[in-house]
């Protein structure tokens, strides 16, 4: 009788020691498939999975992430070749279109010059008018190309935040004047220093002051903190977190400002991520709030 207890646990036993080493096999092929998955995503690589276990399930379950993985590469391969394709084309119609639009208008304004009525002079003005936004248009298409290109280097160097805040500011005194707007500003005495580009950063801030300037109900509050935080705000009634919340997005425009093809906060948005920094737009009370930190 004891033999038979005894031949009973040891079988028992066992078949505990063949489970737990089926349960370390499949742990070990789980983890393999874990390790690559996440390598063949973030590496563009067609390559596929591969465990050592002999498993069918696992092999089977191997293959099906396979076949997935092959989707995705496919996918973001055309994604991605139709973004540069995408970027390319905007370069060189805007880049086409900036030499003859700058012709028309020196041409517009020496017609000023001239003698003529006043209706001409209207339609001049109209015609001007137009001809300077479309020129604008084109130049914020063609700097978003450039900032968006994964080829295009900052150079970082040790620059003063507080002075260029300030150059930028003054930069667009006319044209806040022009709308009525006079900010309140509030820069440390102590100098806030990082490794930023400098055109890049002017670029930032000057975007984020001409949003401003759409979106504005009067007022428009300035302040760079000491620890590098950089936040612009203004009560802006007509917004709603929805479209607060799309405001980075390229292309993506407010109905309530149609002179700009919604550029400018996705350049912003883009430079300040190139340089190691985070952007974000926050909305309450009627208030918007855009902070940049680096």
């Amino acid at each position: 009788m004891n033999g038979w207890i005894w031949l009973m646990m040891i079988g028992f036993i066992m078949v505990i020691m063949m489970l737990l080493l089926k349960i370390f096999l499949l742990k070990k092929s789980a983890n393999e498939i874990k390790k690559a998955f996440i390598e063949k995503t973030e590496q563009h690589t067609n390559t596929l999975i591969r465990i050592s276990s002999h498993d069918t399930d696992m092999k089977e379950l191997a293959a099906a992430i396979n076949t997935q993985l092959q989707i995705f590469h496919q996918s973001r391969q055309k994604f991605e070749h139709g973004d540069l394709e995408l970027k390319e084309a905007i370069t060189n119609i805007s880049h086409d279109l900036r030499t003859p639009l700058t012709a028309i208008y020196g041409y517009l304004t020496l017609l000023h010059n001239d003698s003529c009525s006043e209706t001409e002079k209207t339609y001049l003005s109209a015609i001007e008018d137009r001809t300077k936004a479309l020129k604008q248009l084109t130049e914020e298409l063609f700097h978003y190309t450039i900032a968006s290109s994964d080829t295009e280097e900052l150079s970082l160097e040790k620059i003063n935040i507080n002075g260029i805040l300030e150059n930028t500011i003054s930069s667009y005194y006319m044209v806040l004047k022009q709308h009525k707007i006079i900010p309140q500003i509030s820069i440390p005495d102590k100098k806030v220093e990082r490794l930023l580009n400098e055109n890049a950063l002017s670029r930032v801030i000057g975007n984020i002051i001409s949003n401003a300037i759409k979106y504005s109900d009067g007022d428009f509050m300035i302040s760079l903190s000491a620890d590098g935080t950089l936040c612009f705000s203004n009560h802006a009634a007509e917004l709603t977190e929805i479209q607060v919340g799309r405001l980075f997005d390229r292309f993506y425009t407010v109905s309530s400002a149609r002179k700009s093809i919604g550029l400018g906060l996705s350049i912003a948005k883009t430079l300040t991520e190139k340089m190691g920094g985070t952007i974000t737009a926050s909305y309450a009370n009627n208030i918007l709030t855009i902070c940049v930190k680096f």
